[in-house]
């Protein structure tokens, strides 16, 4: 029997994994038949949410309990990786919806590890629930909302949406910058900052829904790649959150985030699957073209020269260098009992998450090379796409650089800087 796409990074897959992973590969050609319109049209593909739903994938990582497939990060990770296969702007956009899954599992896991009193429980147990049903039971996607524009020197993301307290639940005000699904989601998790608060205590995340009044989409950008992902972000003008569909109690989200195995929410080394994916699906290509075409004057494989010789064997070595990187960090932040304590976890995250992305890169320079231009380089052919795409994968989340920066910090000084801050004034 022939491997399932996502084996290729999780190579020991559980029976359980496998089945879903079959899942996975059921839908990956129907993303794979659009990926060039999704690419030339720079939008999400809409018709997806249908596919990835009825396949019961928005709740590939929800427990069962919530009508979720009951996966966790291995199974989040050969989806990521196989989805990005076909098409990388709607694993990321997955990837995202995905990530949503962490405001409801931390959750629970923190009400277990009595981090919140008898008093809170009640409504952040009602908050997580409402969440993995959302993605689950009623496979309805969910765009994530924190990021925004404007940074500080000390984090990463600086939330200046607020959230303020009325009667019967909160107007929120803000602008989000970036959020896979903007129009697309069923609904939106807005993380804001209540008023009065100037610490990452005060942050908290809202329900909005997609069409809720004074929510509107920010204008569309032009991307270089990962053109469909629908990323401009949404811009929030006094809209109100009822208090059932808000989790506003100061430094919950704090102490959910404390659960997390890995970096931040636990789950980011997915979304870098994703980039792994497009340098595998470019090699491939790559290797095709190579193999198929032919000098006109001795009718050998145009990959036997010594030229492309040396640029597959660097391929290879990129390809390789990127999937034992990706392993590790995967076994790193799901093998129970962990192997590693929660800063170390975190430190070769930092270190992963560049040399991932760079190594993809470079292996998508070595394949532009080796096919040269009868290779298909067409703006709109695999090896122009591929190389946009992985593009992106550079600067996502955060540059190889400031990766490297962060780890050395973290091994000096032995904390790390903060993920979130909030704009003071």
């Amino acid at each position: 029997m022939s491997k399932l796409t996502g084996q290729f990074l999780i190579e020991d897959m559980t029976p359980a994994e496998i089945d879903r992973a079959r899942k996975v590969e059921a839908v990956l050609p129907a993303l794979r038949e659009v990926a060039a319109e999704v690419d030339a049209r720079g939008e999400f593909h809409v018709p997806h949410v249908k596919t990835l739903s009825e396949a019961g994938l928005l709740g590939l990582i929800v427990p069962e309990a919530y009508g979720g497939l009951g996966g966790g990060l291995r199974d989040l990770c050969a989806a990521t990786f196989a989805l990005g296969t076909a098409c990388p702007s709607t694993a990321l956009t997955f990837f995202f919806h995905c990530s949503s899954a962490s405001r409801g599992l931390l959750a629970l896991e923190a009400l277990e590890e009595g981090l919140f009193t008898e008093e809170e429980a009640p409504q952040v147990r009602a908050f997580a629930e409402q969440v993995l049903t959302t993605m689950g039971g009623s496979g309805r996607w969910l765009a994530n909302f924190a990021s925004e524009s404007e940074k500080s020197e000390k984090a990463a993301i600086t939330i200046g949406t607020t959230a303020t307290e009325v009667e019967g639940g909160y107007l929120l005000n803000g602008v989000k910058s970036f959020g896979c699904a903007t129009g697309v989601a069923d609904r939106y998790l807005v993380t804001a900052s209540l008023t009065g608060y100037d610490t990452a205590a005060g942050l908290c995340t809202f329900f909005v829904e997609r069409d809720a009044e004074g929510v509107s989409e920010r204008e569309h950008w032009d991307a270089i790649g990962m053109r469909g992902t629908a990323t401009h972000g949404i811009i929030l003008k006094d809209v109100f959150v009822a208090a059932q569909d808000a989790l506003a109690i100061p430094a919950a989200f704090t102490r959910c985030m404390q659960m997390s195995r890995g970096s931040f929410v636990g789950n980011q080394v997915a979304g870098i699957a994703v980039y792994l994916g497009a340098a595998y699906t470019l090699y491939q290509y790559t290797i095709g073209q190579l193999r198929s075409k032919t000098f006109a004057d001795s009718d050998k494989p145009v990959g036997t020269a010594p030229y492309q010789q040396e640029l597959i064997g660097r391929m290879m070595v990129e390809l390789e260098t990127a999937a034992v990187w990706l392993r590790r960090q995967v076994e790193l932040e799901s093998c129970d009992p962990p192997l590693l304590p929660k800063e170390d976890v975190v430190k070769r995250w930092r270190l992963c998450k560049g040399v991932v992305s760079e190594a993809a890169f470079s292996l998508a320079t070595c394949c532009v090379k080796a096919a040269g231009t009868g290779g298909g380089t067409g703006n709109h052919g695999v090896p122009a796409r591929s190389m946009r795409d992985l593009c992106m994968g550079l600067v996502q989340a955060f540059p190889a650089e400031r990766g490297r920066l962060m780890a050395a910090q973290m091994e000096i000084a032995g904390s790390e800087q903060a993920q979130f801050g909030t704009r003071q004034g």
